[in-house]
């Protein structure tokens, strides 16, 4: 049985055994995604080797699309010797629009990066977007993943955020 604490602990808390709370939800997501997405120095290895070793807290079908990804940028040498890693825009955290409860079991997430590339020691790309996750219940081996989530990779096509968007928090 897995009971989610809501993270302020000043306070008693009664929940439903089966609830997930928002923020415990975004917390999962932004882990799992800024870990995907960390390639300290060789996307060509480092992403399919982020893929394997997150695999239990991705679902069978974003697995595989994230191998596709892994697989259609190294046919197009992205990958090779591109170093990779994800942020929160300061100020842009978790707030109660962060998260869609769809139902008990399943959530889209919105994170709001930025997405920093280098090529060796050059810096190729700098980018604010706003990433829309899903994320399900995904009940399973607890040993693996004693979060009972899963990333379901995305629920539409991730948006650059404008200047505007970002005025002030960069």
């Amino acid at each position: 049985l897995t009971i989610h604490i809501p993270p302020d602990l000043r306070k008693g808390s009664t929940r439903p055994v089966w609830e997930v709370p928002p923020p415990t939800v975004y917390s999962f997501a932004y882990y799992i995604f800024q870990q995907l997405n960390a390639w300290p120095k060789n996307g060509k290895v480092d992403y399919p080797a982020r893929i394997e070793a997150l695999s239990p807290y991705l679902t069978p079908q974003c697995k595989a699309f994230l191998k596709e990804d892994s697989n259609q940028r190294d046919k197009k040498s992205e990958l090779i010797d591109r170093v990779r890693v994800v942020y929160e825009i300061p100020g842009r955290g978790y707030t109660t629009k962060s998260v869609k409860v769809v139902d008990r079991d399943n959530w889209v997430v919105s994170l709001d990066l930025i997405a920093d590339e280098y090529y060796l020691t050059e810096s190729v790309k700098r980018a604010t977007v706003r990433y829309p996750l899903k994320v399900v219940r995904w009940e399973g081996d607890s040993e693996t993943n004693p979060f009972g989530l899963a990333l379901d990779c995305y629920e539409g096509i991730p948006q650059r955020l404008s200047k505007a968007e970002n005025k002030g928090t960069l």
